[in-house]
């Protein structure tokens, strides 16, 4: 066995993606013109980080890839883009490599997954691997958990999806709903955005996430511009509906953004999945809620900002996955009368002073 670390060689970013190709069949979730634009530094986050990209090949086979993300004033390293065949002996020998590679240059511990950002994509999936991937999930082989634990790593973050049952016509939340119409009452407005408007409602929203999110493990703020180009795709994706805005004397106080639920064809974009992706955003099987956040001042606005999107799946009765809560975030038990099962993730840390 023996290890390459490279920078933009052609061969090895063709091996670096070719290789999950081999791992995933029908699951596969990533994007490999968004993986290349990483490798060679044409992502629009490239100059937030900096990345060491490692191969790991037996006898000229590929068996294993990462990448370790570091920051400017961060003693932290990040390893992300793991994938591994289920082979306890290489993931060990991978390991070993990127603690070597912490160690040397000074990092006092790894994290991980991360995928080079909190804004790219971070955690590991620990069960319900029997289910295609929703759009949006973390995703992995099932057998890395395993790994990770075997070599040092310990569980520092917890998360869950919630998956909601089918919301009935018949179905109502009276807390929610009192509180919905207090607030409209006292002057909020909550509504859905104006599609030709859009860029500029996600410039008001990049306040109020930022300010938000910021306290999150991994978290790292983004330039207004480039918060923008990363959420701009959501347009083409989104049906107005299923996206609340909150106000209150004009200014943005809260957001609710749901998407449908196209499992894993956004990353693999040629006309048969186009054609389907439109088919699913005309008449969706199932939502994604991806972000909800409300300022806190306005104690209560989160579930009633929830309470306009039951509304808007009560007359639908579609389910839906309440995406990658936080434990301890009030958002996890939203509406726990309807919760089916619960998807689990986490985030992992080798502590480099062991």
């Amino acid at each position: 066995m023996k290890y390459i670390q490279f920078d933009t060689e052609s061969k090895y970013i063709k091996d670096f993606i070719s290789l999950s190709k081999k791992l995933y069949k029908k699951d596969n979730t990533e994007n490999p013109k968004e993986i290349r634009q990483i490798l060679t530094n044409k992502h629009p986050l490239n100059n937030y980080f900096k990345l060491a990209k490692f191969l790991i090949y037996d006898n000229e086979k590929t068996v294993a890839r990462f990448v370790i993300t570091t920051y400017q004033n961060d003693d932290i390293a990040y390893i992300g883009f793991f994938e591994s065949i289920d082979n306890e002996e290489v993931a060990a020998y991978l390991f070993k490599i990127a603690r070597e590679y912490a160690k040397n240059n000074n990092y006092k511990k790894i994290v991980g997954p991360v995928d080079a950002s909190f804004w790219i994509k971070y955690r590991l999936k620990i069960n319900m691997f029997d289910k295609i991937p929703y759009t949006a999930e973390p995703y992995n082989k099932e057998y890395y958990y395993k790994m990770f634990l075997n070599n040092n790593y310990k569980v520092i973050e917890h998360y869950t999806s919630n998956i909601y049952q089918n919301v009935q016509q018949e179905f109502e939340h009276e807390k929610f709903e009192t509180r919905y119409n207090n607030f409209i009452k006292n002057g909020y407005k909550i509504e859905s955005p104006n599609m030709d408007e859009f860029d500029s409602i996600i410039r008001q929203m990049y306040y109020l996430l930022t300010d938000l999110y910021s306290d999150f493990p991994i978290y790292k703020n983004l330039s207004e511009d480039d918060f923008v180009s990363t959420f701009s795709s959501y347009k083409m994706i989104i049906n107005p509906q299923m996206v609340k805005f909150a106000y209150y004397e004009d200014k943005m106080v809260g957001f609710f953004i749901g998407i449908p639920n196209y499992n894993n064809r956004v990353y693999h974009l040629n006309l048969i999945n186009i054609l389907k992706i439109l088919k699913t955003r005309k008449k969706p099987k199932e939502y994604v809620m991806l972000y909800i956040g409300a300022d806190k001042e306005h104690k209560g606005l989160g579930s009633s900002l929830t309470y306009s999107i039951i509304n808007e799946l009560r007359g639908k009765e579609l389910p839906c996955i309440g995406a990658l809560a936080r434990d301890g975030k009030v958002t996890q038990d939203y509406v726990k009368e309807l919760i089916k099962d619960r998807y689990e993730y986490v985030l992992m840390e080798d502590d480099l002073s062991d």
